[in-house]
């Protein structure tokens, strides 16, 4: 039996730095993935990202990003479950809650904050007969290394953030960067779609829309795709790798089953207070969670986090009243009597 005072259920960015607030009010954490490492979905499917939206950070790779927060939550000394499920949850007593994950291992904790992100997900794969074929000898539904695409020729489809940023992204890597997107306008944001208008002007892009990927040809590996145009005319590009960029199908998994209130495959929380769940002392925070002007973005998991670890301190500790301190004046303290000191305030008298 593993003990601790918050079992957070997801590794990646929100539930990372959210062992970090708890850290600040001596709260221990204990984290479960299911991925064999740390960082969720930055670290398993995106880890060479740029990501623009971080503050302080004009731009932080995906995978710096998850290092950053893993050296943040060092003085803490978080427990890890790696490559293992959140199976069932059952509550105590006394108030408590124990998780069992795949392996039969238990965990007891006071306070549960789900931070699985989209949960368990797999990539929205076109429907091209014979795509299965090619998977893994031309084609890539994430993108781990950008290396692998070196002066490659890269065909990407979509018209979201992530076919946008890795566009321009390889624009830079591969020999050629073909964008193909069934419609003339983008979902993505309007700085990327500039962006990739303007390196289509300058010929490290070619843009075809409206337009879609209809078949692969190739024999032990992927040599070209049919891109099939708006008239129904057909073209075949040659290529060495075909990117279907069309998101995540998203699946909440045995937590669906935990009597938890789910709208839209989402955990609905209560935003005006703290992010708790219609079960009291269960928490959801991150993209797993909804609630009416939901963002799902990891600025606003990080406030999310913030809040829960406050709202889990006065359920842990009832009779006891936190005053908040910053981090500028007091400093980090860590479980181990380790203390990061924080600069000393200068004050200057003008005569």
């Amino acid at each position: 039996m593993i003990k601790t005072d918050i079992l957070i259920i997801g590794a990646g960015p929100t539930g990372l730095f959210a062992v970090f607030e708890a850290g600040l009010l001596k709260l221990k954490c204990h984290l479960i993935d299911a991925l064999p490492q740390p960082g969720g979905q930055l670290a398993e499917l995106y880890p060479k990202k740029p990501i623009y939206d971080i503050p302080g950070f004009p731009e932080v790779l995906a995978g710096e990003l998850v290092d950053n927060l893993m050296k943040q939550i060092e003085p803490f000394q978080p427990g890890f479950t790696l490559g293992e499920r959140a199976e069932t949850i059952e509550k105590q007593e006394d108030g408590s809650f124990i998780v069992t994950s795949t392996s039969g291992l238990k965990h007891q904790a006071s306070v549960v904050a789900i931070a699985g992100g989209l949960g368990s997900f797999e990539p929205r794969k076109p429907l091209i007969p014979n795509i299965q074929q090619f998977e893994e000898k031309g084609v890539a539904y994430f993108i781990r290394n950008p290396e692998v695409f070196r002066n490659k020729k890269v065909i990407i489809a979509g018209g979201g953030d992530s076919a946008l940023d890795w566009s321009i992204f390889l624009s830079e890597v591969a020999s050629e960067v073909t964008l193909v997107h069934r419609r003339n306008e983008f979902r993505g944001a309007l700085d990327s779609v500039e962006k990739v208008q303007e390196l289509k002007k300058l010929g490290k892009i070619t843009l075809i829309t409206p337009a879609e990927v209809v078949g692969l040809r190739g024999n032990e590996h992927l040599d070209a795709v049919v891109i099939q145009k708006a008239d129904k005319s057909e073209e075949t590009l040659e290529t060495d790798y075909f990117i279907p960029l069309f998101g995540l199908s998203p699946k909440l998994g045995p937590i669906a089953d935990w009597g938890l209130e789910i709208e839209k495959n989402a955990i609905k929380v209560n935003n005006s207070l703290d992010y708790q769940t219609n079960i009291p002392g269960i928490y959801a925070i991150g993209d797993v969670n909804t609630y009416p002007g939901k963002l799902k973005l990891i600025l606003c998991g990080f406030h999310e986090a913030t809040l829960m670890c406050q709202s889990a301190y006065q359920r842990i500790f009832p009779d006891k009243r936190y005053v908040m301190k910053y981090t500028t004046v007091g400093g980090v303290h860590g479980f181990d009597g380790s203390k990061k000191e924080a600069p000393k305030a200068v004050v200057k008298s003008i005569d």
